[in-house]
């Protein structure tokens, strides 16, 4: 179905709501929000036949009095719904996205039209990525990346692996991740494909993974020849793309001067671009250079990172946003000011929620580091120990090791020798590091589980 006249149906449903007495709350309910009712009445959104009949209930009126503004849509009409639809993801309302997607999903499959509901299915699994949700994302990726290898699917399978592999990340399972991604890079290398866009974000997909594994000489190589094809390539966000991995490969092995040099590569071609998120998030990553180099650029990352908090505040994903705060409670951190520092971490925890178990890791250090400026040891070890632990459970094992080390540090400085050698060895086993020495029973126990906290 489709709305013949939105603003008609707009200015009809505002005034039977106004006849009723009922604020745009009321008639909301419980499964709409008050502002899409608010961008129903001003003819902004395209209601499905079921939301009609749930309004006219709730206004108590004849459905055919609101029914009549609609008619049967054909082909074109529900492309065009999957557009609109489409761009309330990208202006940052993917709740909204994910009840239209759904909607839309549900006309197709009533109408046949196999290519609009599989295309509404993927819009799905991304509106609830956009949601965090990140779980619910992966089966939808999963059951899509199946429904590509059908014949006669038009489904980008290179994309959706990607956005699977960023779940996964995200959820902490960075083996299941880089197996997937591997394994399908090695499977286009075989096909000996044309380098494309979907090819290049593939690879540097993997070389971000590689880099959260520790595996840096595996993401370096994979940087560099991710670079040589996406210049085969005439799209430049490919190349913008592959330079920002790249730079943060070279940032995680040490050479500060390339990442910047790579980096400012990346933030020149996003910028000549449209997509204000990317360029908000790439932002958040240049910050995050500038924060970690060897004489840090406080003040130029801060204004990176408020340009890019203005701008995922409408167009960026919760998973966005905490990014930038974490980014911002390092910053504060370097300015000497821990307690805005840990405001902006526990801004960013509230944000990233259960799932986004890596990024909750790397923000819990932070907090960590703010609460021992402050002189709360015993909130610093928690934290540290949490992220510590975190880090390991997602295989980020060069991450953890440095996490354990800061926490041994931490344990040293308050007096526990004991337990700060127990995390100098859980930093050392994260590395690689096996004892050749017999251990008994009452040395292989940890302080922690004999009391020692």
């Amino acid at each position: 179905m489709v709305v013949v006249d939105l603003q008609g149906l707009g200015s009809r449903i505002r005034q039977l709501r106004r006849d009723a007495g009922m604020s745009q709350a009321d008639l909301a309910g419980d499964n709409l929000s008050p502002s899409y009712v608010s961008l129903l009445e001003a003819g902004k959104r395209n209601p499905s036949g079921a939301v009609l009949e749930q309004l006219a209930q709730r206004l108590s009126c004849d459905p055919a009095g609101l029914l009549g503004f609609i008619e049967e849509a054909g082909a074109e009409d529900l492309e065009l719904e999957l557009h609109y639809t489409e761009m309330l993801l990208l202006s940052g309302d993917p709740e909204e996205a994910l009840s239209g997607f759904e909607d839309l999903r549900e006309k197709a499959a009533a109408d046949g039209d196999r290519a609009t509901e599989e295309a509404a299915e993927l819009g799905a699994a991304r509106a609830l990525e956009h949601c965090g949700r990140l779980e619910e994302a992966a089966v939808r990726y999963e059951a899509l990346r199946t429904a590509a290898r059908q014949p006669h699917s038009r489904l980008p399978e290179l994309s959706v692996v990607v956005a699977l592999c960023r779940c996964y990340r995200e959820l902490g399972d960075l083996s299941h991740a880089v197996d997937l991604a591997e394994a399908t890079l090695s499977h286009v290398q075989d096909l000996n494909l044309a380098p494309s866009v979907a090819g290049i974000e593939l690879v540097s997909t993997l070389v971000g993974l590689h880099i959260e594994r520790g595996d840096l000489h595996r993401a370096a190589y994979l940087a560099a020849l991710g670079i040589e094809r996406a210049k085969e390539v005439s799209d430049p966000r490919a190349l913008g793309a592959v330079y920002w991995n790249a730079s943060v490969a070279a940032h995680r092995n040490g050479r500060s001067g390339d990442a910047l040099e790579l980096i400012r590569q990346a933030l020149a071609i996003y910028s000549e671009g449209d997509n204000h998120r990317a360029l908000a998030r790439l932002r958040n990553a240049y910050a995050g250079v500038l924060l970690q180099s060897d004489s840090p650029d406080v003040d130029t990352a801060k204004e990176l990172l408020r340009q890019s908090a203005d701008t995922l505040a409408s167009q960026g994903s919760t998973v966005d946003l905490a990014y930038c705060e974490t980014a911002l409670a390092r910053a504060e951190l370097l300015s000497g000011r821990p307690d805005e520092a840990v405001a902006h971490a526990r801004r960013a925890l509230d944000l990233l929620g259960p799932n986004h178990r890596l990024e909750t890791a790397r923000t819990l250090l932070v907090l960590a580091a703010a609460h021992l400026e402050l002189g709360d040891e015993e909130a610093a070890r928690a934290a540290y120990e949490r992220g510590a632990l975190t880090l390991e459970a997602s295989e980020a094992g060069r991450q953890a090791a440095f996490a354990w080390a800061e926490l041994a540090e931490v344990l040293e400085r308050s007096g526990q020798e004991e337990r700060a050698v127990w995390a100098y060895r859980q930093g050392m086993r994260c590395m690689g590091h096996r004892s050749s020495l017999p251990v008994g029973p009452r040395a292989a126990s940890s302080p922690v589980s004999d009391g020692g906290r």
